[in-house]
């Protein structure tokens, strides 16, 4: 990736309680365990996993979000650890 080009998420589902299987514009894939980030007013309804699973891709931000208007930076959820190597 040049350090010109702009991360996004291309592609992101859930796969378990807190946890996103993401794709990202420079072609990685990784899963991420995300409860970490899940602090302040903006995430608090995210703490219920059934409203967690109602992330959606949002192509105009290039990163997931929620019907509440939370959302992640794509940076932020790279420096995840894979859980698929842990």
């Amino acid at each position: 990736m040049k350090h010109t080009e702009v991360l996004e998420i291309t592609f992101a589902e859930p796969t378990a309680d807190f946890c996103l299987r993401l794709r990202f514009s420079d072609g990685v894939i990784k899963e991420v365990f995300v409860r970490s980030l899940l602090w302040g007013p903006i995430f608090e309804p995210l703490q219920d996993p059934d409203y967690f699973r109602l992330v959606k891709l949002d192509q105009v931000l290039g990163t997931v979000a929620w019907p509440n208007g939370a959302d992640f930076a794509p940076e932020a959820l790279r420096a995840l650890p894979d859980l698929a190597v842990s």
